[in-house]
């Protein structure tokens, strides 16, 4: 609400409500003044003042109260002029045609025996129009629908039929109990403000569906074949439940796709009413159905009109079986796929029509599918819109055809593929196709719309893995409009910092071949978990170097890449902590440890070779990717070692591509040995757990040392926080997982939330089992048995180590989680029981990460 001073004039104006209510009757007159309170109110209706019932000739026109507006112009709609002859019946025309002009909120004609006098009221001119009470719907999209603006003369019917829009937009939101009261502020020299006031209301839900004449199905399954739902109380997130007419529609056309494909081909919803409920908040929606006879698939045929396309070829293609249930949902498959191959041999209009046969006797369908005759096409024009960044050549260089190719569907759906996978342009891009110039011609049109690319970030947060973490980076992923990555990230946690910078040019000199480097300096500081999940920092480890990669495409789906990399490593431990007389001590830090420390240069060639047919890079839904890499080490100079790993990932939908489900099949695995005498350093090593391996702590599995304390008598002590594990890491491993993503609807999807469940197998192992230390507890303590091998005593609490986890066999855990891109930033929690572990594991139920970004 605007104050007070704003809204209203001084003395005389106020705050007037229209009746505008749905099917009430106006009145001539549009704004009724009011007075001050010693005069006489204006009364409700203000209906014109009737015409005397006379006649005669018109001898003057007088016109009164004209402020903005000519007389003239007053006389203009009258069609009366000095000399005409008038009765009744015309001052009345003439009194209509004034208020048809909608120039005035008055009208009077006053006849003194042919002396006629118009007096007239003009409408207000608008000043301001303001919009109060819209939340849950933005006030710009409600000024949308206003075709009041200032300066334009007010009138009843212009703000009326503003009403209705503004209550359509509500409307459409499920808000039916919305009400909108329109008010004007009478300002000076006849000018007012219009306001509408609304009172939005909550969201009309959908009560109850009730179904009549189903007798096949229950009213719960179809129900589900829907796109509404019924409203209950755990559907917060959801907004299906709310009432649409527009989505009644639409569920009478999923109750019959849904009967079509249980093969009650003479299915018919015979009627769809809504109800308001009784409080008239919600509504009850009921449907009458006629489920008709259930058909079976009759005779399968084709016919073609086609020369190239032959008809007992092309009969492999087809899914039914005669004696199988009519499926509506096969029929559109199969002519979707009847029009892809037909589409491969270059007919890219091809006319594949069902000819449906009903035989009611045998409740059999029998279908022709008629392939018309139509010219083999070719590709006469590419068209590209929308790019105003991202330059032409980019985008034509994904399109796996060119201008005067013969036409292909499957390359026109490899090109969407590739420009999805750019990550530019809009999730769901399509590549029209348009007739040419003639008819064998066709013109491919690509309509984009980008998206940024460039990125800003600066987050903070904590996680289970990094504690506290604080990041920040920038990206341009298409440098120049030329699909240039540009980008340069640091980070810093409780445990690591970082800082990177890349650049990669995807197309160098023109040709398919993508050059880029890269130069990091990573510092982390790695730690054991104590037994009361406490940490202990270890070694600390200080990377820096670079690397210089080539890639290149060998087919459609295969590519290569090689590279170059250089590293200088440093390894040290807290010498105030972990050595003795300025050496490592092995009784404090482990003889693991004192081995890896020193500085160490790698000097490394590699390739990869990697197959790739998914969707959508970012949120793949189809397709599989798969990375097959080596690296050597010991290149001119500096550590030996080979390290070869493999990646696989498969992704299909569930139920239908637009069902929302999505399966992901993954595993990896790796292997790394040293050559020339040197032994696989710690660092290089593989790792497992937390992050890779859900429902196990950070590297809780594999090859561990765990130092515990021993009483007295040599005995292991019962309290296990004084333990100490350490992860050593192994030289091959394996990862798998099965994970099934969970739509959540259009809500769910607003809010950025992906769930999914998830099962996850893995183990790391082969590593030589390391030299164990044992310290007796003090001479004051027993002796203990020669066998347990132990060093003489110099103080302290004496402590064994134990090796454990160096198995191939199996981890499993299965569980839920979800990922949730916040205002505050992203989020990830997962939940995950370990079915099978082994001795020396640390199992892990929760795992969480959140950031915050500002």
């Amino acid at each position: 609400m605007l104050p007070a001073s704003r809204r209203t004039a001084p003395s005389r104006a106020a705050r007037l409500t229209l009746a505008l209510l749905a099917g009430t009757s106006l009145s001539h007159a549009a704004v009724a003044q009011v007075a001050p309170a010693t005069d006489v109110a204006a009364p409700a209706d203000n209906f014109p003042t009737p015409v005397p019932n006379t006649s005669g000739t018109v001898r003057a026109i007088i016109v009164k109260g004209t402020e903005r507006l000519e007389p003239e112009t007053v006389r203009s709609y009258i069609n009366l002029d000095v000399g005409d002859a008038y009765d009744r019946d015309r001052l009345d025309k003439a009194l209509k045609e004034i208020y048809a002009s909608e120039l005035f909120a008055d009208a009077t004609i006053l006849d003194d025996n042919g002396t006629l006098t118009i007096t007239v009221k003009e409408n207000p001119v608008i000043n301001r129009v303001l919009i109060e009470g819209a939340k849950r719907v933005k006030e710009e999209k409600v000024r949308e629908e206003v075709r009041l603006a200032p300066r334009q003369i007010f009138t009843r019917s212009k703000a009326r039929a503003d009403v209705g829009r503004i209550l359509e937009v509500y409307r459409r939101g499920g808000r039916f109990a919305a009400a909108v009261e329109p008010k004007i502020v009478q300002l000076d020299q006849n000018r007012v403000d219009v306001v509408f006031e609304i009172s939005e209301g909550s969201k009309s839900k959908v009560r109850q569906i009730n179904i009549l004449g189903n007798t096949k199905f229950k009213d719960g399954v179809l129900r589900n074949s829907m796109a509404t739902r019924q409203a209950r109380p755990w559907r917060i997130f959801a907004s299906n439940d709310t009432y649409d007419p527009d989505r009644l529609a639409y569920d009478q056309q999923k109750l019959r796709q849904f009967y079509l494909t249980q093969g009650y081909a003479d299915f018919r919803v015979v009627s769809a009413v809504a109800e308001l409920t009784p409080d008239r908040k919600d509504f009850i929606v009921t449907y009458v159905v006629d489920e008709g006879e259930r058909y079976k698939f009759g005779d399968l045929k084709i016919e073609s009109d086609i020369r190239d396309i032959k008809a007992e070829t092309f009969e492999k293609l087809l899914t039914e079986k005669k004696g199988d249930w009519y499926n509506a949902q096969k029929i559109e498959n199969t002519v979707d796929t009847l029009q892809e191959t037909a589409g491969l041999l270059g007919y890219a209009f091809a006319d594949i029509r069902p000819q449906f046969n009903r035989d009611k006797d045998k409740r059999e369908m029998n279908i022709v599918f008629q392939i018309a005759e139509a010219p083999r096409v070719y590709v006469e024009k590419i068209n590209i819109n929308g790019n105003v960044r991202t330059k032409d050549d980019v985008i034509r260089r994904e399109f796996r055809l060119a201008e005067g190719d013969a036409f292909n569907t499957f390359k026109v759906k490899r090109t969407r593929d590739r420009l999805q996978g750019l990550g530019f342009f809009q999730d769901k891009l399509e590549i029209e196709q348009k007739p040419g110039s003639t008819p064998d011609k066709v013109v491919l049109e690509a309509n984009v719309q980008e998206k940024s690319t460039g990125e800003l970030q600066i987050s903070a947060g904590f996680s289970s893995l990094e504690r506290f973490i604080l990041s920040g980076s920038i990206t341009q992923r298409n440098f120049r409009g030329k699909a240039q990555e540009l980008r340069l990230s640091a980070n810093i946690s409780s445990y690591s910092k970082s800082i990177e910078a890349g650049f990669t040019e995807p197309y160098l000199f023109g040709r398919n071949l993508a050059l880029g480097f890269d130069l990091f300096r990573r510092d982390y500081n790695a730690f054991n978990t104590l037994a009361d999940n406490s940490r202990n920092t270890t070694y600390s480890q200080t990377t820096t170097g670079g690397q210089l990669r080539l890639g290149f495409a060998i087919t459609e789906f295969w590519a290569a890449s090689l590279r170059y990399g250089l590293t200088f490593d440093k390894v040290t431990l807290d010498q105030a902590t972990y050595y003795t007389n300025g050496v490592c001590d092995p009784l404090l830090a482990g003889r693991y440890l004192c081995d890896s420390l020193g500085s160490y240069t790698t000097s490394s060639v590699g390739y990869s070779l990697i197959y790739n047919s998914v969707n959508n890079p970012v949120k793949p839904s189809r397709g599989q990717r798969f990375v097959f890499s080596q690296d050597l080490a010991g290149v001119g100079f500096g550590v030996n070692y080979l390290r070869t790993r493999l990646n696989y990932d498969w992704y299909h939908p569930l139920f239908g591509d637009s069902s929302g489900f999505v399966l992901n099949v993954g595993g990896e695995g790796g292997y790394i040995f040293g050559y020339g005498g040197q032994a696989v350093r710690l660092t290089d090593r593989f790792f497992l757990g937390e992050g890779q391996l859900r429902g196990f702590g950070i590297r809780g599995v594999g090859p561990r040392v765990v130092r515990k304390t021993l009483n007295a008598d040599g005995s292991v002590s019962a309290d296990t926080t004084t333990f100490t594990d350490d992860s050593i890491g192994g030289e091959a491993y394996y990862r798998g997982r099965i994970e099934i993503q969970i739509p959540l609807g259009a809500a769910g999807a607003e809010l950025g939330l992906r769930p999914s469940i998830f099962t996850d197998v893995g183990a790391v192992f082969k590593v030589a089992q390391p030299t164990l230390i044992c310290q007796q507890p003090p001479a004051t303590a027993k002796q203990l048995p020669a066998s347990l091998n132990c060093s003489a005593n110099t103080g302290g609490t004496g402590f064994q180590e134990f090796f454990y986890g160096n198995s191939a066999k199996p981890r499993l855990a299965v569980g839920a989680g979800v990922s949730w891109n916040s205002p505050f930033g992203p989020f990830r929690f997962d939940l995950a029981k370990a079915l099978l572990k082994q001795e020396g594991d640390q199992p892990k139920l929760f795992q969480f990460n959140v950031g915050t970004q500002f």
